[in-house]
């Protein structure tokens, strides 16, 4: 509760400033320098304003503590729900809107209603001798001081409510080790921020001095102040206009590099690093993206040392499996690249084509926790030994899924697991058929076979490449996916061909 009275006293003193100026320039302005009435009657105004006051104060203490119940309460607990922490954060950032609202209905109305009220009053009694007229510039000027006042009230209640949602998000990552979030949407639009504060900023002295001007002037010569009132209102309409544009156009200059950054973020989270966003500003703004670009360099250097490291990372488990068994040494290297080449050639694109590398590189690993008399023998396995071997896809899996984070592998497991189905689903580890085996896993299965055909084995020489493929062949729509094989088939026997091409045009 700390934090919430500290947040208290800081909104408590903002009023206060806020509404001591406020009833300072009605009294100054409006009162004391313009009107132009005997002493008793300005104690009588000071008497509704300080009647109007009270009014005023009541309206809005009814008004703020409904506002701040919530808070209250939440504040005054000591644990939580994750999504009220949520709720609790986002009704935190709407707090400085609902100051506005606050100021401009039960403050101001609170103000303006029975100082009207008692004014008219006291001039139909003859307590009071001014126009009538008065009172609705009087209550026009109270609307310019208003909304002004909601502004100020605005932009220090952002800033008093920031350490209110810093210990929210200290509460989330104590609670539930997760800080609660806006998750970047946007509850108040810069753009619209921008254009109030500074056409209020432009049009607010100038709306004030005309109206109080035109009272001054009641005094002096009103058909002066006739003619004063149509040209002021010219000379206002036309600070409105510059207001305006000035405004459009500050909102403009900061907009562009905001928008341009946010594009570049939006970009930079799908894993584009390549462009760098153009420094073509003057301002601040040109240390803001000179500082973005860097960061987009390191995070472009970390993703590269990254991946390199999973490389070696996959690299090194195929190589400490293989390296298991000489005959099998570079067993799984080649598997990986006959799969990107089947991969490449079916039109994956490149993230896809890499997934399906690593997988093929894995697709052994279940074979480490076979025993080696089972894995190393020489000669023709006992069905006994075979059960063995045919654990080992889902050896792999169980393998991969001890590796933390727990979705690191998840990518990887189909095709580990399902390398040795067969199309015609009399293959293992699940008799999978068809399309129903993984895409990773039908792919693999054939550029596995055709390296086991083509490798030397202790008990067999590996057969001629032309043979292994006519035996692909064979298989296509059995053994192996029709589609995968006849793509490995074509372009290995084009590769083959423009190699011997190659070697007559070198003769």
């Amino acid at each position: 509760m700390e934090v919430y009275r500290a947040f208290i006293f800081r909104l408590l003193r903002n009023y206060l400033i806020g509404s001591l100026t406020a009833i300072f320039v009605v009294g100054t302005v409006i009162m004391v320098s313009t009107l132009q009435i005997p002493h008793i009657q300005y104690v009588r105004l000071v008497v509704i304003v300080l009647i109007s006051i009270l009014f005023m104060l009541v309206a809005e203490l009814i008004t703020l503590w409904a506002q701040l119940g919530p808070i209250r309460h939440f504040f005054a607990a000591e644990h939580h729900e994750r999504a009220e922490l949520e709720k609790m954060y986002e009704r935190i950032h709407r707090f400085p809107g609902q100051t506005i609202y606050r100021i401009i209905g039960p403050h101001m109305l609170g103000f303006s209603l029975p100082a009207a009220g008692f004014t008219l009053w006291m001039i139909c009694t003859g307590w009071l001798e001014i126009p009538y007229g008065f009172v609705g510039i009087a209550a026009a000027c109270a609307l310019l001081i208003g909304i002004m006042h909601a502004l100020i009230e605005y932009y220090l209640s952002v800033r008093a409510v920031r350490p209110l949602l810093l210990e929210v998000r200290r509460r989330g990552k104590k609670l539930y080790g997760v800080e609660p979030s806006l998750g970047g949407r946007v509850l108040v639009s810069m753009r619209r921020k921008f254009q109030i504060s500074t056409a209020l900023i432009g049009l607010f002295p100038l709306c004030l001095f005309f109206l109080a001007t035109y009272i001054r002037l009641q005094y002096i010569d009103q058909q002066f102040a006739k003619e004063y009132t149509l040209w002021g209102v010219l000379v206002v309409i036309l600070g409105a206009g510059f207001a305006f544009v000035g405004s459009w156009l500050l909102i403009r200059d900061v907009r562009d590099p905001v928008t341009e950054l946010t594009h570049e973020m939006t970009r930079i989270q799908g894993g584009e690093f390549g462009r760098r966003t153009p420094d073509l500003y003057a301002d601040e703004f040109s240390a803001l993206i000179s500082g973005f670009n860097i960061m987009i360099n390191r995070l472009e250097m970390r993703q590269e040392r990254n991946r390199q490291l999973l490389q070696s990372y996959f690299s090194l488990l195929a190589a400490a499996l293989d390296a298991r068994d000489k005959y099998t040494a570079g067993h799984s290297m080649r598997v990986a690249e006959y799969s990107l080449l089947i991969g490449r050639r079916s039109g994956m694109n490149e993230e896809q084509a890499d997934l399906l590398y690593k997988s093929a590189l894995l697709h052994d690993i279940g074979k480490i926790g076979i025993p080696d008399e089972v894995l190393l023998k020489d000669g023709k396995l006992s069905d006994e030994e075979f059960a063995i071997i045919r654990t080992h896809p889902v050896l792999g899996e169980s393998i991969l899924l001890q590796i933390e984070p727990v979705d690191a592998m998840a990518d990887f497991l189909p095709g580990v697991r399902s390398h040795h189905e067969r199309y015609d689903g009399k293959g293992y580890p699940d008799g999978m058929v068809g399309e129903d085996i993984p895409l990773f896993g039908r792919i693999i299965a054939v550029a596995d076979a055709f390296d086991a055909m083509t490798s030397d084995r202790p008990y067999r020489n590996g057969m001629s490449d032309e043979k292994a493929l006519m035996i692909l062949e064979e298989g296509k729509g059995t053994q192996w996916d029709p589609y995968f094989a006849g793509l490995f088939i074509d372009e290995w026997r084009r590769l083959k061909h423009l190699e011997v091409k190659s070697k007559e045009g070198v003769s």
